[in-house]
């Protein structure tokens, strides 16, 4: 039997060491992350790695049920194939697993994957409708949602070209002005005017 962890954030903001952190504390041998890449995708690499190394008696470990499932249905249908291949289940933060020899698991156990997977898809649900809401007044409002757009002719993008000219590396530029190394790189493709 192999203890497998999955760890997922949706944004490059976002920081896994929290979820790693706890997984292997739980004794995960082994630990896929998908770093930036949105809950609801259909196809996340990691997990999509995950799935296909599992074997039967390996365990899948999570740090909240909203982190494997893109939404309810898909949740359900992980389970319910860990299920049919013999793979246990642990989610560390709802408190929650389908082994039924572990002090987590049996049919209460199930019972409560349901309810809380459905309730997690009603909040993911719920948040989508308040940012829509909020682009819908913001775009009556005629204001357009999203980042502000940032040309050549910035300030911040002619000084990373400056420090660029410097000899400084990206990390380095990012800390001076305040910004990410991935913004740095795209402040670094543009042409100043």
């Amino acid at each position: 039997m192999t203890c497998l962890g999955y760890a997922q954030v949706s944004t490059n903001d976002q920081d896994t060491e929290l979820q790693i952190r706890e997984l292997e504390a739980a004794g995960c041998e082994r630990i896929y992350r998908d770093h930036g890449v949105s809950g609801t995708k259909a196809s996340r690499p990691e997990l999509d790695k995950m799935l296909d190394r599992l074997s039967k008696g390996d365990e899948v470990v999570v740090w909240k049920l909203d982190r494997l499932g893109r939404n309810t249905r898909h949740l359900l249908e992980l389970l319910d194939d860990f299920k049919a291949r013999g793979i246990k289940f642990r989610s560390l933060r709802d408190g929650i697993a389908t082994d039924p020899d572990s002090e987590l698991g049996g049919a209460m156990a199930q019972a409560m994957i349901t309810i809380i997977s459905a309730f997690a898809q009603l909040e993911r649900d719920q948040l989508s409708e308040r940012t829509k809401a909020g682009m819908a007044v913001a775009a009556s409002d005629g204001r357009k949602a999203g980042r502000k757009q940032v040309t050549a002719d910035h300030a911040a993008v002619k000084q990373a070209h400056k420090l660029k000219d410097q000899g400084l590396k990206p990390a380095d530029i990012g800390k001076i002005i305040g910004a990410s190394r991935a913004t740095v790189y795209r402040y670094l493709t543009m042409e100043p005017g």
